[in-house]
């Protein structure tokens, strides 16, 4: 069955909850972070019900009113049951885990049982899984509640802003309502930095995790191709697919990334995590992690077209240029870094003029394969079968009609097809240019503004978007990390900062950046 639309469940558990005049009715959940929650547990100062209904009345208060963020599409209809269950377990001295009732946010294309999962599309209104996704069953182990399900641009075609056909209307950005909040994993980057919950999972193919955190003052987590599982996640294309964290800090990231990560057997791409020893992540975070670190600076990332150099970057430029506040934040942004005790090896340019694709062995297109795979592993249970079933049933946003079409007239490739296996095999010298590179000037890490310009207007298409993050991390398979940088446009438009490295080497990212975010403190909230 369907779940009932957002405002509708909101009113109704809205409605049932008791007057009392309690100090815990009132708490604030504006930036609360999961340590902070779950010393409130331990002190007896808060219940679960107390903090999932504040939340809730957060909901009501700014998605659908108030500065009427669009970011949501369900809410967990059960959540005040799971609470006060959670509520008995705490009572009786088992609490669930080191996530015990941490309210999250559940991007739209993660399978989540009891709830919808669209994918952004109304092709597949009304498909409630029977199953979780991996990375929800993980975090539901470790104590998480499942508070709602967020908008995202469909079918997570789009990179650069958040709409859908499922929920009518733009997802905004918290900053500033008139402004995106890049793709395709917006709601859920809304929803945190609007504190609707405490952190969220998000998908990123090539941008969209990182993106949506960078335009939201986020700390978003690209992992290494491997280390975490997509099983039950809507694929966009699995050869560049990751799913993870977005939080409102790298301490509270680390909580929710050390619980997602290591193999899954329904996932094959987690067979390279078997056998490695996953680090606790927590032991990396260090406020003097930044000193003897040697980082580069990698203008290939987001200096195109002949733009100068950071700091002599000027206006909007052409296309692929650089915003020179965002320039001038960034330049801060590394004097920061070096202040903190690094060293900055700058240019730090990799040599990829050898790395090419197979001429001749046609294009692995990743899409019309691995969606069919996902219709096949759900036959009889989804409202649509095919993306010519999508096509039809002409339920589905007007912006991602050509693309479905390319992709439902596109024959499918295999992984095992001549295609995949050459772009299997140019991803990983991509990969090992990129580590010869690190290893010749012995870095610890790559930085670069994970975009070029602030959010956008919402519905302006002439503006450059400023993406920096489709290329260098999605094509290797390497792990990125988003982290606040500062603010554009009168300190109000959030920029970030991408740290990128080595393959299973997430503990120095996170170690580095949880010194920079340590030493320079960017993040704020977009309102109280």
């Amino acid at each position: 069955m369907p779940t009932r639309p957002l405002l509708l469940v909101l009113l109704v558990v809205l409605a049932s909850l008791p007057v009392r005049a309690t100090p815990q009715s009132s708490i604030d959940v504006v930036e609360l972070s999961i340590a902070q929650i779950q010393a409130r547990f331990r002190a007896k100062t808060l219940t679960c019900r107390t903090l999932v209904e504040a939340y809730l009345a957060r909901i009501a208060a700014h998605d659908t009113a108030g500065a009427r963020l669009n970011a949501l599409t369900q809410a967990n209809p059960q959540a005040l049951a799971e609470a006060d269950a959670m509520d008995r377990d705490f009572a009786a001295g088992r609490p669930r885990g080191p996530l015990h009732c941490v309210p999250m946010i559940v991007k739209d294309n993660f399978e989540t049982i009891g709830i919808q999962s669209a994918a952004g599309s109304l092709a597949l209104e009304g498909f409630v899984s029977d199953r979780d996704a991996f990375q929800v069953a993980r975090i539901k182990a470790a104590g998480a509640l499942v508070l709602a399900k967020s908008n995202m641009a469909e079918w997570a075609f789009s990179p650069y802003e958040t709409v859908s056909s499922v929920h009518p209307g733009y997802t905004r950005n918290p900053y500033d309502t008139s402004r995106v909040t890049a793709g395709s994993s917006g709601g859920t980057a809304a929803a945190v930095a609007a504190s609707f919950g405490a952190a969220g999972l998000g998908s990123d193919t090539g941008n969209s995790i990182r993106g949506p955190s960078a335009h939201q003052a986020l700390v978003g987590i690209r992992s290494t191709m491997g280390l975490t599982s997509r099983t039950g996640v809507v694929p966009l294309n699995l050869q560049a697919d990751i799913a993870g964290p977005m939080a409102r800090t790298v301490e509270d990231a680390v909580a929710i990334f050390q619980t997602i990560v290591g193999a899954d057997p329904d996932d094959p791409v987690t067979a390279a995590a078997v056998g490695r020893t996953i680090p606790r992540y927590a032991d990396h975070l260090r406020t003097d992690g930044l000193k003897g670190a040697r980082i580069g600076v990698l203008r290939q990332a987001y200096e195109r077209g002949g733009v100068g150099g950071v700091g002599g970057v000027g206006g909007v430029g052409g296309v692929g240029g650089v915003d020179a506040e965002v320039a001038a934040v960034f330049a801060a942004a590394v004097k920061a870094l070096e202040a903190a005790g690094a060293t900055i090896i700058d240019p730090a340019a990799i040599d990829l003029s050898g790395v090419r694709r197979e001429q001749g062995a046609g294009t692995c297109a990743g899409f019309p394969y691995d969606i069919a795979q996902w219709f096949a592993r759900h036959a009889g249970k989804t409202p649509v079968s095919t993306l010519a079933d999508v096509l039809r049933s002409r339920r589905f946003h007007p912006s991602v009609q050509s693309r479905l079409q390319s992709a439902a007239e596109a024959k499918p490739t295999t992984p095992e097809s001549p295609a995949c296996q050459a772009e299997g095999r140019y991803r990983a010298a991509y990969g090992a240019a990129i580590t010869a590179r690190m290893d010749e000037l012995t870095l610890d890490a790559y930085v670069y503004p994970t975009w070029s310009f602030p959010p956008r207007l919402i519905g302006d298409l002439n503006t450059p978007h400023g993406d920096n993050s489709q290329v260098f991390s999605p094509t290797s398979g390497f792990p990125a990390i988003n982290v606040p940088m500062g603010y554009t446009r009168g300190n109000t438009l959030p920029a970030g900062i991408t740290f990128f490295g080595r393959a299973w080497d997430e503990a120095t990212l996170l170690r580095l950046s949880y010194a920079y975010e340590q030493a320079t403190r960017h993040r704020r909230a977009p309102f109280r």
